[in-house]
């Protein structure tokens, strides 16, 4: 059924949530020309329609790694996502699970895997960063695996921070000025519904992953200080085999943008990558990962699976990605902008919409399977 596209919630999004939270999940970094590119690589692409053919029966079974889902797509990590609604990761792990699809708990979520479980009706994937304190990760993914995950996402584009300028100029990370407190937190009382449902009844506000190591952690201040300190710049590929021998479910890389760093991820034992340049929000002037994806595919070899994020809005998206070899999509913005919006309800009908634009797109290139999809759907321009 479709019901408003992902660029509406984020209007919704928008008037609802306080600025400073607002500008947190929509802006990138820099100049925000990787952020815009990563849209508008999507739009030049263009279908190949095919029409007089017995679409009647479209078939959406998509396997991921090993498990068969409803549509290629999944939730991808997203921190604080239950800043943006009251216990946010459990209503979007509702609706993945409604729909068939993998939720991806971030880090660095309000949730706890733990509670994530609690509600969760399905395996959920668990994202990982790599910490200076190694005995941090280990606890961490001896947790994931109590609470059942199956699969590990290690995201590897964030050594730094990226510069993210919406959040400087918003004070979110502890401008110390007077004036620059005031604003927040009008800001945040000038917005009476969220403050209720968020600050008040979605307590308590803090990072569930992580209670031992920032127990008084309250803040984004709090979090980013963290995150200065404790995210390691010295990870290399021997910490990516420390991981594999720690974690015996499927392990993805998240975070690759090159060839060369596709082939050695396979080569020292990830079943997945995931192109991804983190949304936009690392390293500005970066390729879209749209385009980064065929030549990924050829590199990844037959048993690494690729799926990729950053841009993806629609079903049509979807398709499209599909068309150049990945085995499925993540979409993070597009998920927040519905939960901001509507809470549970509108991540549920945001993924009702993207199956019906993707059916619809399916239809009228002549795909009757997701695992049929391929170069043949698009126009190829000398």
């Amino acid at each position: 059924m479709l019901s408003i596209p992902a660029k509406d919630y984020r209007k919704l999004a928008k008037q609802r949530l306080p600025k400073q939270l607002f500008d947190y999940i929509d802006g990138g970094s820099y100049d925000e020309q990787s952020l815009a590119e990563n849209v508008n690589a999507f739009s030049r692409l263009e279908l190949r329609q095919k029409v007089l053919m017995d679409v009647s029966n479209i078939d959406f079974t998509t396997e991921l790694l090993g498990t068969d889902y409803d549509l290629p797509l999944a939730l991808a990590p997203v921190g604080v996502a239950g800043s943006f609604a009251r216990r946010g990761e459990v209503q979007a792990v509702r609706a993945a699970d409604k729909h068939n699809v993998p939720f991806c708990l971030s880090t660095v979520s309000i949730c706890s895997m733990e509670e994530i479980a609690d509600h969760a009706t399905k395996p959920f994937w668990y994202q990982l960063y790599m910490i200076r304190d190694r005995a941090i990760v280990s606890n961490l993914i001896k947790r994931a695996k109590a609470v059942g995950c199956e699969t590990l996402i290690l995201t590897v584009d964030l050594p730094f921070p990226g510069a993210r300028y919406r959040d400087v100029r918003n004070g979110l990370f502890g401008d110390a000025s007077h004036w620059s407190k005031i604003k927040r937190i009008y800001d945040l009382i000038s917005h009476p519904r969220w403050l209720y449902d968020v600050g008040i009844k979605g307590r308590p506000v803090v990072f569930g992953n992580l209670v031992q190591e920032l127990p008084m952690a309250k803040s984004m201040e709090h979090l980013q200080e963290w995150i200065s300190t404790q995210f390691d710049p010295s990870v290399d590929w021997d910490d990516l085999k420390w991981v594999r021998d720690q974690w015996h479910g499927k392990l993805v890389v998240k975070g690759i943008m090159i060839p060369e760093d596709a082939k050695k991820a396979s080569e020292y034992g990830a079943d997945g990558i995931i192109v991804s340049n983190h949304g936009g929000r690392q390293l500005d002037s970066v390729p879209a990962t749209i385009n980064a994806v065929d030549a990924i595919v050829s590199a990844a070899g037959d048993k690494t699976q690729v799926m990729m994020d950053s841009g993806v809005r629609s079903g049509l998206d979807m398709l499209k990605a599909k068309a150049l070899g990945a085995n499925g999509c993540l979409i993070g913005r597009a998920w927040v902008y519905a939960l901001a919006a509507h809470g549970e309800r509108g991540v549920d009908q945001l993924l009702s919409t993207l199956k019906e634009e993707l059916r619809i797109g399916m239809a009228l290139t002549g795909n009757l399977k997701t695992e049929s999809i391929n170069k043949d759907s698009l126009i190829v321009r000398e």
